[in-house]
């Protein structure tokens, strides 16, 4: 009776959406992949007949993880996300070197990329942990343990030199807000990205005959906008939010045609002094009115300064040259078409020669000839642009809308936070694979080399994927049980 029932409560609609995906993978592997003097698609010793078998352990594997009781998964939650943390440590010091990483282990013909299945280990720890008793997102112990569970995965993977991989875990913060996170956190998170890429791709940009970095000019006149939009929005005070923005802008203008046409000077010093000014009242109304919304609002300004002026430091220092490029390129700040740029000018090609309709399966010359490198990895999806056309791409785009939206309303329908916070997890990992890998395709993101999921070639993503979906199909499929 209990197969039975757990049949009737599993979600089909995912399970379908799941199998078109996977097949459609596979034949745009195949096109990726295939050559001509190959025998067959199902010739083991070709990419397709590898991630064929691939596929049919994942839906062998899909069909145990059904199989298992639900409860299982939030029993052992800790465990499992311990054991992949070790084997995450083990990786770093036996893992050959591939490509400049260390992410890889050998178990015989078979290789595994262990941070694949951190995802899944995660979400099922930070689920355990946000769904235990006493959790209070808004207590520092309980917001410092939760964001380490996060992290420290994270850590180890960069430590594997595998930087791509470890962005994806950034993905969780959505599962924060929504789980109550305030919105101000996810606002900064915002304006960080927002100030790293303006101060870096304006950096060495000047405002006509002065003296004056766009970049600084830009991000210093945004902080102190962004500071009066937050008094009006946690402060309530419309009127001083409004007079503070005018007053500055008065100051800016005035301080300009003196710069313009008088003595040139550095328009940055003029918001230096701004920005201490409205830091410095921020403080006093703390003190005077005792609120702690001002020393929040005061933090957020000095951290967004900080944060401004080591993003140089961080992009000359921290990230490698390769990593540098690839930004530089897509920030127009550099033109590499032999070199970093030549993966995606040769993807935008591909696409772009697919047309309407596309050249039909088999068919796609700049696949064929291999143009694009990584075509049938993290670059899969311009075989589908060039084989299937504007069309075929818009239909794999509206699965996967489909499939972010189905896993949003079924973490929705959960009885637990357990459940919630897992397909959240869920939701978001795919949500950020998806945008990140199509963006990088189309030149609209950095390459950091992340799998389009149930597309790109690989057993490990393939897997990774189908343990983090049927795992929640499953528990959620128990959820009548706790009615």
């Amino acid at each position: 009776m209990r197969n039975v029932s757990l049949w009737k409560t599993i979600d089909w609609w995912i399970i379908c959406v799941y199998v078109i995906l996977v097949i459609a993978g596979w034949f745009s592997i195949c096109g990726a992949s295939y050559d001509f003097s190959d025998r067959d698609f199902f010739d083991f010793s070709t990419r397709a007949g590898k991630q064929f078998i691939w596929i049919i352990c994942s839906f062998g594997l899909g069909f145990i993880l059904m199989m298992l009781e639900d409860r299982l998964y939030n029993m052992f939650s800790y465990f499992i996300y311990g054991g992949i943390l070790l084997l995450l440590i083990v990786t770093i010091f036996i893992a050959p070197e591939v490509k400049g990483s260390r992410s890889w282990l050998q178990l015989g013909p078979v290789s595994l990329q262990p941070a694949e299945f951190a995802k899944f280990a995660t979400a099922l720890a930070l689920a355990k942990y946000m769904g235990s008793y006493g959790f209070n997102m808004h207590h520092l112990k309980s917001a410092l343990l939760m964001s380490a569970i996060v992290l420290l995965p994270m850590l180890l993977i960069i430590l594997q030199r595998e930087t791509g991989s470890a962005l994806v875990y950034l993905a969780f913060f959505l599962v924060f807000y929504r789980e109550g996170m305030p919105g101000a956190v996810l606002f900064s998170g915002v304006c960080a990205v927002l100030y790293f890429i303006v101060s870096i791709r304006y950096g060495e940009v000047y405002i006509a005959d002065t003296p004056t970095p766009v970049g600084e000019f830009v991000v210093l006149s945004l902080i102190i906008i962004f500071t009066s939009l937050m008094l009006w929005a946690y402060v309530k005070d419309a009127a001083l939010a409004l007079k503070l923005v005018i007053g500055n802008v008065f100051i800016v203008v005035v301080a300009y045609i003196i710069s313009e046409y008088y003595i040139h000077f550095n328009l940055v010093w003029v918001l230096w002094g701004l920005s201490a000014l409205l830091v410095g009242y921020l403080l006093y109304l703390a003190f005077r009115k005792w609120q702690h919304i001002y020393w929040l609002i005061s933090v957020f300004t000095i951290g967004s300064i900080a944060f401004m002026y080591s993003s140089d430091y961080v992009f000359d220092n921290v990230l490698e040259p390769h990593q540098q490029v690839r930004i530089q390129v897509v920030l127009g700040m550099k033109d590499d078409p032999t070199g970093a740029g030549y993966n995606v000018n040769q993807s935008k090609i591909a696409i772009g020669s697919g047309g309407f309709s596309g050249k039909g399966f088999l068919n796609g010359t700049q696949t064929k000839l291999k143009y694009v490198p990584e075509q049938d990895t993290d670059f899969i999806f311009c075989t589908i642009g060039e084989e299937q056309g504007f069309v075929g791409s818009t239909v794999v785009l509206l699965l996967f809308l489909f499939l972010i939206l189905r896993l949003i309303y079924i973490a929705e329908r959960q009885t637990s936070t357990f459940g919630r916070v897992y397909g959240y997890s869920v939701m978001s990992i795919f949500l950020f694979h998806l945008f990140i890998n199509i963006g990088m395709v189309l030149g609209l993101t950095p390459v950091i080399g992340i799998p389009l999921p149930f597309f790109s070639y690989g057993g490990s993503s393939l897997w990774g994927f189908t343990i983090l979906l049927f795992i929640f199909l499953r528990i959620d499929a128990g959820r009548s049980r706790r009615l």
